[in-house]
């Protein structure tokens, strides 16, 4: 048979020393093979030697903006998946992968199913075609499958005791409305406890498709050996019916100062989220962002840290971070703080922010986020369960591996006036939308100060406003 794979350039290399500036060890990623199988199936294989492990992922571009009217189907049938297969009992499964000291999980976010193992070089032979009867046949057993939903529907329950567990999904579903981003991953209790059996099975038939996944596999193997086993394994997965067609899963709204009041009345704290528009997973100024964030909260000695916790101790913590996705994403300032606390934490929150504008960042600030991202970068993707995940993740939301190959440099050719630019471009500032979870009756009029009230009860069932 003639070989279906063409391989992709690179291998990790160290940069020297540029201009006299000490410059971090430049970042490729390793050598891939990539293909498209006759059925439609994506294919990666890296190989990987420094040990005798090999990771496996399969990518389905399937998640909760998926779910239409059913929110938490994605989620039940990912993890419904290891519930076992047509030909072995999940006990059988579980046994087969637990004695050899193997690991198998499963599940599914917003925009990607995935179902991921890890095990020795030696026992592929045995632990592959589990692998790949898991994806393609599973058998949703009925009676696992309800408890596992009685479980997931208890775990929503107890999610809302506490507001740190909820208030992002809050904030996803003002953003994004009645859009398919606005959807809750996980589900509501209503939704999730009308799920059924052949909803699962309807799920997987729609989209676990050859032709709307990957199989990524990282790790000590041959790759001419490799790639005729995934071949046997899955070149004979068919799909049926139409292929998914490519949709719009929503824009943020952000048209005036809004916000959301999720009244706990039993609550101590208030929990807050305040943001607007942030960028795509593939947006060219992706890797920039991330040093800019850093500075503004995104490690332990930003900007937001240091006022919130280090100088005024009104809270334990505060963050920022860009959470992107395949089409486009949010930016979210993080934190909570006791309940006589809130207006101060609020103000100072809003005070620090401004200081992107007010005060700007200057290039000794931009140096030191620059060398702690730098630093950062490399150890994400050393081991074969991360390299996999990367491709997994590049392959679901369209990014090219320019942006891992050209990170460094990126970093490095950040300045001061170029930050200003992307501080100006990307960091909402007019607008912002607020959600907050507390005390409804003591922090109303605090609210009031941010833009127009919407209230709701964290008691009620989902995140959207209306629902009794």
């Amino acid at each position: 048979m003639k070989s279906l794979f063409s391989k992709t350039a690179g291998a990790a290399a160290i940069a020297a020393l540029a201009a006299g500036t000490a410059q971090a060890a430049e970042y490729r990623l390793p050598a891939f093979e990539t293909a498209r199988l006759p059925n439609g199936l994506t294919v990666y294989l890296m190989e990987r030697h420094e040990v005798p492990l090999i990771s496996i992922r399969a990518v389905i571009k399937a998640g909760a903006v998926n779910d239409a009217s059913q929110p938490g189907l994605s989620n039940l049938t990912g993890d419904a998946l290891l519930l076992g297969s047509r030909q072995h009992a999940k006990a059988d499964i579980d046994a087969s992968f637990d004695f050899r000291g193997a690991r198998l999980a499963g599940g599914a976010g917003t925009e990607q199913s995935t179902v991921q193992a890890n095990f020795a070089r030696a026992d592929a032979a045995t632990l592959l075609p589990l692998f790949a009867e898991i994806v393609q046949q599973p058998s949703f057993d009925n009676a696992e499958l309800n408890k596992l939903r009685e479980r997931k529907v208890n775990g929503l329950k107890q999610a809302k005791e506490s507001p740190r567990n909820v208030v992002a999904s809050y904030y996803r579903a003002m953003l994004f409305g009645a859009t398919p981003y606005g959807s809750p991953a996980a589900g509501t209790v209503g939704s999730l406890g009308a799920l059924k059996q052949d909803d699962v099975r309807q799920f997987h038939q729609r989209y676990y498709r050859p032709d709307n996944a990957a199989i990524v596999v990282v790790g000590d193997f041959q790759a001419a050996e490799m790639r005729k086993q995934i071949e046997s394994l899955f070149g004979a997965w068919q799909a049926s019916g139409p292929a998914p067609q490519p949709q719009d899963n929503g824009k943020v709204s952000a048209a005036k100062a809004r916000v959301w009041l999720v009244n706990k009345p039993d609550a101590i704290e208030t929990t807050f989220v305040i943001g607007g528009a942030g960028i795509a997973r593939n947006d060219p100024d992706y890797v920039p962002l991330q040093v800019l964030n850093t500075i503004l909260g995104g490690r332990f000695t930003s900007w937001l840290n240091d006022e919130l916790r280090v100088n005024s101790g009104l809270t334990y913590g505060a963050r920022s971070e860009f959470g992107t996705l395949a089409q486009t994403g949010t930016f979210a300032v993080s934190s909570f703080t006791a309940l006589p606390k809130t207006e101060a934490a609020l103000a100072l929150t809003h005070k620090t922010y401004e200081r992107l504008w007010t005060k700007g960042i200057d290039k000794a600030t931009l140096e030191s986020a620059k060398a702690y991202v730098k630093g950062q970068f490399p150890p994400r993707f050393e081991t074969g369960e991360q390299l996999a995940g990367l491709l997994g993740d590049m392959y679901a939301s369209n990014v090219g591996r320019a942006q891992i190959d050209n990170f460094m440099r990126d970093v490095d050719s950040l300045t001061p006036e170029r930050a200003r630019q992307l501080v100006d471009k990307h960091f909402p500032r007019k607008n912002l939308q607020t959600v907050l979870v507390g005390k409804a009756e003591a922090i109303r009029a605090i609210a009031a100060q941010y833009g127009e009230v919407t209230e709701l009860d964290i008691s009620a069932d989902g995140f959207q406003p209306g629902i009794k």
